[in-house]
């Protein structure tokens, strides 16, 4: 207390008697967050390997948030403000490919010490990635089981798996938009994953040849290869750091491990995007 006014002590005139107010910890949940760590190890490392994955999954939290609202901006014909959301979710997945740079200070005997403790548990098993992956156009059906466990979960990456992905109302634009597109394309089930389409590859190459009769349908097409550019550059960037942490053993959920992460790095996402470039 200020002992010539009997007033709070003031801090260039911030507020610091939170008693019957909201402040930022309360606002943000901190209490619940910073509560949330909880290693099983007595290693010392541990808490890093907890902090890493829970931060990543508070941003693929965001990337579903903004992916979802994309989806339905696109289906909307509202492109500009897909535009800032495509945009953003590009930074946010470069903010996770550097991440891993933090995990990489951890070392092969760091992680061989608290490996017997993570049991199964594997981000193979992170239902919000795979969402990610569904709304991005590669759906896999053997994917669910893993998540029967958790049924409410296990509703969601359904209702996922049959909707249509991002790329796809990007293409159902396309024929809403004149483009002669074929039916089968846009008429069937979504469950399968992205595959190239000739009529699709067709269109985007007459948006790319006259760009500026095209101009929103273009910018969306560049949107959409920066999106994937980032999300390569992490799936690279994920799998270089568990070669350097593990090696090529067995990953804790059953994958191969390195071998596996290896194959994702060819999936494409837009696959006619990247295909009509070589046409140009």
């Amino acid at each position: 207390m200020d002992s010539k006014d009997n007033k709070p002590a003031e801090w260039h005139g911030a507020k610091l008697d939170f008693a019957g107010s909201m402040s930022y910890g309360d606002y943000l949940g901190l209490d619940q967050i910073l509560s949330a760590q909880h290693p099983l190890s007595p290693n010392h490392n541990e808490m890093l390997f907890i902090v890493q994955h829970q931060t990543s999954e508070l941003w693929l939290k965001l990337m579903l948030h903004e992916m979802q609202a994309v989806r339905a901006q696109i289906r909307a014909g509202e492109l500009p403000p897909a535009f800032k959301m495509l945009a953003r979710v590009a930074r946010i997945m470069d903010q996770l490919v550097h991440a891993w740079d933090v995990l990489a200070t951890m070392t092969p005997p760091e992680y061989t010490a608290i490996r017997p403790y993570l049991g199964a548990s594997s981000g193979f098993q992170s239902y919000q990635y795979r969402e990610l992956e569904f709304i991005l156009g590669n759906k896999n059906a053997n994917m669910l089981p893993v998540h029967e466990k958790r049924p409410e979960l296990h509703a969601i990456l359904e209702r996922e798996l049959h909707a249509p992905s991002v790329y796809d109302e990007a293409v159902m634009l396309l024929a809403r938009s004149g483009f002669a597109i074929a039916p089968e394309r846009i008429e069937g089930g979504f469950t399968q994953p992205t595959r190239c389409d000739e009529s699709v590859k067709a269109a985007w190459l007459e948006v790319y040849k006259d760009p500026e009769h095209h101009w929103a349908l273009y910018e969306l097409a560049e949107k959409l290869v920066d999106l994937e550019t980032s999300f390569r550059f992490w799936r690279f960037r994920h799998v270089t750091t568990v070669e350097r942490i593990i090696g090529f053993k067995t990953g804790t959920g059953g994958t191969a491990g390195v071998s596996y992460l290896r194959k994702m790095l060819d999936v494409v996402l837009f696959p006619e995007l990247f295909a009509l470039r070589t046409a140009l």
